[in-house]
């Protein structure tokens, strides 16, 4: 590509600079001995061209502010209303694609437990709470002893541990608090002191709270283990939703329990299947076609 001058740069200058990064060959035009190339994807994905993208457009804001520029290059995508005003909706460069999040089936599922079955009580109990309560990675490994109400099996997710800084207060099931009775026991050999709930095992950081880092690398072993590399710390979180959905609870309770401040984001994250529409059309048919005959039957 062509060097540009920087403060002169137009709206199809980004553009041709985005279609170079689209149509460059993998690894930036990098071969190995043999001309394969030194990278996987000879694709870049929709959230790195966006993450360039809004460095250019800091970038030029910046230019702006000091006065070098009049104008910014890099539009912004606006929706069509803001603050109860209408505005016409206009999109930006890169349009946003949002991909599925990955929900094992529950052969899947099976498979992912059966695997879990040696792990540490540590380990499952975690699994279980970011399960059983559809917890974020940051929010399961920040839970502290304080956070736990084993009588009411209530746990309180603080706001500062949340992505939207909203707390909120979840019910954990009874397997999830026969597990957490056993791992307390454990967590006592530890420490006794109150704090941080999930503790290290390690020799190296014995008695240190797990880091979201280390939880990372449980689960992605684990996954490896059970055949689903697509396994990650959110995968519990998005089944519990979509389970949620299946068994019929409503979509701003689905949204409370998650604690996502839109049902537009909930909805990203629930999942139901090809099956779970069927069977859900189908139902409602039945009772449709039901009570239209019931009226049928008053009118005989």
């Amino acid at each position: 590509m062509e060097s540009v001058d920087l403060l002169a740069a137009r709206k199809g200058t980004i553009a041709a600079y985005l279609h170079h990064l689209c149509a460059r060959p993998p690894g930036g035009g990098r071969t190995g001995d043999e001309g394969r190339s030194l990278t996987r994807s000879t694709i870049v994905a929709n959230a790195s061209l966006r993450h360039r993208l809004t460095i250019i457009r800091l970038f030029y804001d910046h230019l702006m502010e000091e006065g070098l520029r009049g104008t910014n290059p890099v539009p912004r995508g606006r929706r069509g209303s803001i603050d109860g005003a209408r505005h016409q909706a206009t999109r930006g460069i890169v349009p946003v694609h949002r991909s599925l999040p990955w929900i094992p089936s529950e052969e899947q599922w099976r498979t992912i437990l059966d695997a879990a079955r040696i792990e540490p009580v540590r380990n499952r109990l975690m699994l279980a709470f970011a399960y059983d309560c559809a917890l974020r990675r940051q929010e399961l490994c920040a839970l502290e002893t304080s956070d736990i109400d084993p009588a009411q099996r209530l746990v309180t997710i603080r706001a500062e541990t949340t992505k939207t800084r909203a707390g909120r207060i979840v019910p954990y099931s009874a397997v999830t608090g026969k597990l957490l009775a056993v791992y307390l026991g454990e967590r006592r050999a530890l420490s006794r002191a109150r704090g941080p709930l999930f503790l290290s095992t390690s020799p190296r950081n014995r008695a240190m709270p797990i880091s979201k880092w280390t939880w990372s690398k449980v689960v992605r072993a684990l996954g490896i283990r059970a055949g689903e590399p697509k396994l990650g710390t959110h995968t519990m979180r998005h089944l519990c939703l979509t389970d949620l959905a299946r068994v019929g609870w409503d979509i701003h309770e689905i949204a409370r329990f998650a604690g996502h401040r839109s049902v537009q984001t909930t909805l990203l994250y629930i999942h139901l299947s090809a099956r779970d529409l069927t069977a859900k059309f189908a139902a409602t048919a039945a009772e449709l076609h039901e009570a239209r005959l019931v009226l049928i039957a008053e009118g005989a």
